[in-house]
């Protein structure tokens, strides 16, 4: 197996987003690879011990070092105190070589209340759709320039973002977490080229429908497991370990042209 440990030595992966899903498989892929993590996450008391085991046995076997924080990535005291421990836990003569935006905190309510329209009681409200657009969208703004306020990328630094196919289709419920999606799409082609000349190349990959807890909170999320297993041209969803090794392969420094782009992880199923 080809590995990057020399490349990466002294590089660090901040994870937004690692308990579970496409945060999770990447922190197992780049710790394999020998890249140091730091992961933020939102659990309960008990769900984190068990994730911190995890961690542990990940770091032990691979031989780099995992960062837990149990931090609201979302609030900008939060992020402030993540950022100094860490910096101060990396040392001099580390940084950051990826930064992944894998936060799935959104709202799904529909637009109108078809029980009774008049009253419209459990509809999506303009609050919600900016609180899902700043947590699934341009808080990786925020998160790109302190890091890069506190020196703390490397000089050829990757950040990249997920998106969906819902950001241009209609899945029931979906319609914050879709606008927050096609912010972030925009989002990421003004920061693949203002961004640049630090040394960042954005990008966005955009999976298949994959079972992640996320998925299972979309109301129509049954639905959308079968029409993507059934026109699937591979046959099969998408897993998020598949997503997780083009991350790796995004790291790498033979992707250090890719910048600005939208990558599709789905067996082809965005063709059909």
């Amino acid at each position: 197996m080809y590995n990057n440990k020399e490349q990466f030595s002294g590089r660090w992966a901040v994870i937004l987003g690692g308990s579970s899903g496409f945060g999770f498989a990447t922190i197992e892929k780049l710790a394999a690879h020998g890249m140091n993590i730091a992961v933020l996450y939102r659990e309960t008391a008990a769900a984190e011990r068990s994730l911190k085991e995890k961690f542990s046995t990940l770091a032990a076997a691979s031989g780099v070092t995992i960062l837990p924080f149990n931090s609201n990535a979302l609030d900008a005291a939060g992020r402030e105190s993540v950022i100094g421990q860490f910096s101060a836990a990396a040392g001099k003569g580390q940084c950051v070589r990826l930064l992944l935006h894998s936060i799935a905190r959104g709202n799904l309510k529909p637009l109108m209340d078809d029980a009774d329209p008049k009253e419209n009681k459990e509809v999506l409200s303009i609050e919600d759709i900016q609180l899902t657009t700043y947590a699934m969208s341009t808080s990786l703004l925020d998160w790109t320039r302190a890091l890069l306020k506190e020196g703390l990328f490397c000089q050829d630094a990757r950040v990249i973002g997920l998106t969906s196919e819902g950001a241009h289709k209609y899945w029931e419920g979906y319609a914050a977490v879709s606008i927050a999606k096609a912010s972030l799409e925009s989002l990421t082609t003004y920061m693949a080229i203002e961004l640049s000349k630090y040394g960042l190349r954005t990008n966005l990959i955009q999976a298949g429908v994959t079972e992640t807890p996320s998925l299972k909170r979309i109301p129509a999320s049954k639905q959308l497991i079968e029409l993507s297993v059934a026109r699937n041209p591979l046959g099969r969803m998408t897993k998020p370990e598949d997503v997780a090794k083009v991350i790796y392969l995004l790291c790498t420094d033979e992707a250090s042209w890719i910048n600005g782009a939208v990558i599709h992880v789905d067996g082809g199923e965005h063709c059909l």
